[in-house]
């Protein structure tokens, strides 16, 4: 077996970095984490004992963390920069998480007179996988990134490592990526967070039949996001709660508009993982809210239980 391309460092593996995790394995790179969880195990990620470690095997480390995560993680591994100073090449630190470029900025000032070379980056699309195609062929998101430091140029199969990851460098100065994935994102999730008030409210009036049926018969296009989008989001709520945060920072700062949409937005979700039966869903082991009336219906029943207990 040939020796591996490069050393990958995943922090940590949910569904998206055990996709990432799984295409680079299948391209010959080496893949590491210090996550203990059975996900890692069942895809042959190598597990090391602390960050230090995997400062120390790792030749680049992808952050892809829940955002209200994102700084106090860039932080664990920036604070091992004096230990790496010992390297020979620089350790890439890709920051992947759904932030602002205000965060990302942050986030970037940690690694500033360290070794440790800061990517600024944004995930567009879903967890890789293999497609059931012959010849066999991944389906992968598109990574963008942005900062002065561009994996074309990196030592250690860099050019390699950003076309296997379909990564894009799209500016030379660290927030462009963030900021285009916030833009994205606005669009999809917000999409998905307007839904939720409107399947629910509708399931509430007993018209949510008649409100698909419409759907159907005038925007078909925006009916199927919609079902599909809530059928897909219970376990990744408790994440979007911050990134609609983010979103709202990035609109205001970078946009000069209020806050109030997104922060509405992120209520929303607040909402579905912490006073619904849909906050513990997990993408591995469905349970409830398959489907966009199930999801409607268990909202509408939190939001009333919640209400029971203030009054």
């Amino acid at each position: 077996m040939a020796a591996p391309l490069a050393t990958i460092g995943i922090l940590s593996i949910g569904e998206m970095g055990l996709g990432i995790a799984k295409l680079l394995s299948a391209h010959n790179y080496q893949v590491v984490t210090n996550v203990s969880d059975r996900r890692a195990r069942s895809a042959s990620i190598s597990l090391l004992p602390s960050d230090l470690e995997l400062a120390q095997q790792s030749d680049y480390i992808l952050s892809i963390v829940p955002p209200r995560d994102a700084l106090a993680t860039a932080k664990r591994i920036a604070s091992l920069a004096q230990e790496h100073r010992k390297q020979k090449t620089p350790l890439y630190y890709i920051d992947l998480n759904a932030i602002s470029p205000r965060s990302a900025s942050s986030v970037g000032n940690l690694f500033q007179s360290t070794p440790i070379r800061f990517v600024d980056g944004g995930i567009i699309g879903g967890a890789p996988k293999l497609k059931n195609s012959d010849p066999p062929a991944w389906y992968k998101p598109s990574l963008v990134v942005s900062g002065p430091d561009s994996l074309q140029n990196a030592p250690i199969s860099g050019a390699n490592l950003a076309e296997v990851l379909n990564m894009k460098h799209i500016a030379a100065t660290v927030g462009p990526a963030s900021g285009l994935k916030m833009c994205f994102a606005s669009l999809s999730k917000g999409f998905i967070g307007i839904a939720i008030q409107t399947f629910t409210t509708a399931h509430s009036l007993g018209v949510l039949p008649e409100l698909q049926e419409h759907l159907e018969a005038y925007t078909p296009g925006a009916g199927e996001r919609a079902k599909a989008g809530l059928a897909s989001m219970p376990p990744k709520a408790y994440r979007w709660v911050r990134e609609m945060e983010e979103i709202a920072d990035t609109m205001a700062e970078e946009g000069g508009f209020e806050k109030d949409l997104f922060r509405g937005i992120s209520e929303v979700y607040r909402v579905v993982a912490e006073d619904t039966e849909l906050g513990e869903e997990k993408t591995e082991s469905r349970k409830k809210g398959k489907t966009a009336e199930d999801v409607a219906k268990l909202i509408a029943e939190g939001i009333k239980k919640q209400k029971v207990k203030t009054e």
